[in-house]
């Protein structure tokens, strides 16, 4: 080989590692963008051989082939959309039916035997919880965890445990060379599940999701970044695998006191009126408002934060750069300038009905509580409140009438683990800080609240009509001629009634009778 010296191994210890061997020589073995199992540095500290039983095939390139998961597709997004509708205006009637089935719980859809992890061949399924194992050399770099993050969200449905377990053990850039075909087969996936994770992977171009969220003025982050909010680690295998952000704000900051406030959207008058109002005095005491940026409830919810200039974020089902649904486009446009748009499928992804389900395990764990304004009794925003409850979190409802069917799930909620709200002040008294507390509500005072228990007995014991002598008054009150001569007196002076001759009566005002 011309032009360098190819390195040697010490004599003390094992022969090249031919994977070590084959990066030195590889042209752009060290390209931006490319996955890398471990790292060529890692490999050449080691003075004993790696198992070969954890050490991927070869090296993956996707330099020029979006990161070894597909050659020249035209349309990232087709990969994503393939195997689900999306929905048009005219099907988004309500989805807040009441999906409540965990589907982010689902680990295997397809109850078909399991992959091997040699060949591909089914085998017994492995016990469900049983550990996976654990990869033994040095992670990849940030850059290609990133990649294999961004890639993992065209590849996986948000919320899919089996997958957020394969992460978790073998990291994101081993599980797209395994789904990509360039690693082994991982165990607890079915043959027909394996394979359409195959078939979604074949197009996926990391890089152009990347640049394409960059070029609308957003980012993409992970776990493990200081933006990350930490409280959506409490979803487990269900976590995102990343957010796609379009804002400038940090979500980690905003969501570090965060409302969520959802409900129908087939909402009443009254409902809008209240989230309006709801998610206005929050925003003015600087918290923000999470919703879904859905018609009804969420639209008015974030209209209302917006109208004060407060923070608002909104946590959408599709792309971060898909405005949906079509008729809150200004909405979602002001939400991306003025406040944050936040979404786990990346950009040209469309919504689907078991997305929005999905969707709303990620604004309640982003939140401290959930406030439900006005949701029937199937309804998607009792979803978010019961994973709400899951997580620990607060659950608030906002009562409407006993009349309207649109109140009836959230007076379901409380009469469960649900709280009665009013206003903004009662909601931050549950979610805030100690201290926090809402003001005491008391009625309207009137004049007659100032008098001692004597002057009321007199006042109540001069006739409402006419007048009466002091006798009759000292009668009717039970109480002895000079006390109430006394108290007469006083009650003159402070225009409760007045003296005619020998006589007492009731002073007569415009607005109606003194002893009101």
């Amino acid at each position: 080989m011309t032009g360098g010296t190819r390195p040697t191994t010490p004599p003390s210890g094992p022969g090249p590692d031919p994977e070590t061997d084959a990066r030195h020589h590889h042209p752009g073995a060290h390209a931006p963008g490319r996955v890398r199992t471990a790292s060529t540095t890692d490999r050449s500290r080691s003075r004993s051989p790696r198992p070969s039983s954890n050490r991927p095939s070869g090296p993956v390139s996707h330099s020029h082939a979006g990161m070894g998961l597909g050659a020249g597709s035209e349309s990232a997004a087709r990969a994503v959309d393939a195997p689900g509708s999306s929905l048009s205006p005219d099907q988004d009637q309500d989805q807040d039916q009441d999906q409540d089935q965990d589907q982010d719980s689902r680990s295997d859809p397809d109850p078909d035997p399991v992959l091997d992890s040699k060949g591909g061949k089914p085998a017994s399924s492995p016990p469900r919880g049983a550990a996976l194992p654990v990869r033994t050399d040095k992670g990849p770099s940030a850059r290609s965890e990133r990649l294999a993050r961004a890639a993992l969200t065209r590849i996986a449905e948000p919320g899919d445990e089996q997958v957020g377990r394969w992460v978790a053990a073998h990291g994101a850039c081993a599980v797209v060379e395994a789904v990509c075909g360039s690693g082994a087969p991982l165990d607890g996936a079915g043959v027909q599940r394996w394979a359409g994770l195959r078939l979604r992977a074949a197009d996926v171009r990391p890089d152009i999701d990347l640049d394409a969220i960059e070029r609308l003025g957003g980012r993409f982050i992970c776990p493990g970044d200081p933006e990350w909010p930490s409280q959506l680690d409490d979803l487990g295998p269900a976590r995102p695998l990343g957010l796609w952000i379009n804002g400038v704000p940090s979500l980690r900051v905003w969501a570090l006191r965060s409302v969520a406030v959802v409900g129908a959207r087939a909402c009443t008058e009254y409902g809008a009126h209240c989230a309006a109002v709801l998610a206005a005095g929050l925003a003015e005491r600087g918290w923000t408002v999470v919703s879904g940026a859905a018609y009804g409830i969420d639209a008015a919810a974030h209209r209302g934060a917006l109208a004060l200039h407060g923070p608002t974020a909104g946590v959408l089902a599709c792309g971060a750069d898909v405005a949906y649904p079509p008729g809150n486009q200004e909405l979602i446009r002001a939400l991306g300038e003025r406040g944050l748009l936040v979404a786990e499928l990346p950009p040209g992804a469309h919504p689907t009905r078991s997305r929005f389900v999905l969707r709303n395990r990620v604004i309640a764990a982003l939140t401290r509580g959930t406030v439900v304004v006005e949701a029937a009794v199937r309804s998607g925003a009792l979803v978010t409140a019961r994973r709400a409850i899951r997580l620990g979190r607060h659950v608030m409802g906002m009562p409407g009438p006993v009349t309207s069917g649109l109140s009836q799930g959230v007076h379901e909620l409380l009469r469960g683990e649900a709280t009665v709200v009013t206003d903004a002040a009662e909601v931050i008294e549950l979610v805030g800080a100690m201290g926090e507390l809402a003001p005491q509500r008391r009625g309207a005072a009137v004049p007659r609240d100032t008098l001692s228990r004597s002057a009321s007995r007199v006042l109540e014991a001069v006739p409402g009509r006419g007048a009466s002598d002091l006798a009759g008054i000292a009668c009717s009150a039970g109480v002895p001629a000079q006390v109430v001569l006394a108290r007469l007196h006083e009650l003159r002076a402070l225009g409760f009634v007045e003296r005619d001759g020998d006589h007492w009566k009731l002073v007569r005002h415009r607005q109606g009778h003194t002893i009101e």
